[in-house]
């Protein structure tokens, strides 16, 4: 990382902060009387505002295809490729229908300044060396899900940092399949391009492609097994795509 090249930028995205901050409070009282559809409701508000306001503050623009194929509302899973950290400014800028969360290495929820953030919008954080706790996330994931919250899954487990993606985890679309809500492919290019490409965060422009929804609820084993290899394919050739263009 360029440290010096890299102090505007943080600057900016701490000035971004104050965006999610404004709801913080109706939030966090949702939550502590267990009004799941508020809590929802203004962790939306806050995502759907702070996504585009930080892709404009850096000069990044944002295409999205297949929009009308987002359902009117959660809970779903959304299952994408992973090329870098701005990945989460685009989602939460594309998807302004329903609330949705992350799920993620538990290292996102210690990030400075937006670590809290991470944890308040009811991510789901995983212990990678820690069998036990990473099974208890996931059971966490599968309630929030049964109570509406819609979750973002990266089964690739890590960045890509460029325009190739990753081999993804098979097992990762449990926490789909189990509660049994839809699955929504989402192919994503061109955000490596705001910080991994330099090591600096910058504009780029962002391309990304919403699929038809693939329903898992009552599906066979022997559908389940093929499910993994079918979101893969979908994935992959979309951003092969949006590359071509």
């Amino acid at each position: 990382m360029k440290i010096f090249a890299n102090i505007p930028g943080a600057l900016k995205l701490v000035n971004c902060l104050k965006y999610l901050e404004v709801n913080k409070k109706a939030i966090e009282d949702a939550k502590a009387s267990g009004d799941f559809e508020k809590e929802r409701e203004y962790i939306l508000k806050s995502t759907s505002y702070w996504g585009p306001m930080v892709l404009k503050m850096f000069g990044s623009t944002l295409n999205v295809k297949g929009i009308e194929n987002l359902p009117d509302k959660g809970p779903v899973v959304l299952v994408g490729n992973h090329q870098g950290y701005a990945d989460i400014f685009a989602y939460c800028a594309a998807f302004k229908k329903f609330q949705f969360a992350f799920v993620a290495r538990e290292n996102l929820g210690k990030l400075p300044f937006y670590g809290k953030w991470i944890k308040r919008i009811r991510s789901v954080l995983i212990k990678r060396d820690d069998p036990r706790a990473s099974l208890k996330a996931i059971s966490e994931g599968i309630d929030y899900l049964n109570n509406g919250v819609s979750l973002v899954i990266f089964p690739e487990g890590t960045r890509s940092k460029g325009p190739v993606p990753g081999k993804f985890h098979r097992g990762s679309l449990k926490l789909a399949t189990k509660p049994g809500v839809p699955i929504v492919p989402v192919s994503l290019n061109g955000s490596y391009k705001m910080f991994e490409e330099k090591g600096y965060l910058r504009g780029a422009e962002i391309d990304i492609i919403i699929h038809e929804p693939i329903q898992t609820k009552n599906i066979t084993k022997h559908e389940e097994k093929a499910l993994a290899e079918k979101v893969e394919k979908i994935v992959v050739d979309g951003i092969k795509e949006l590359q071509s263009r």
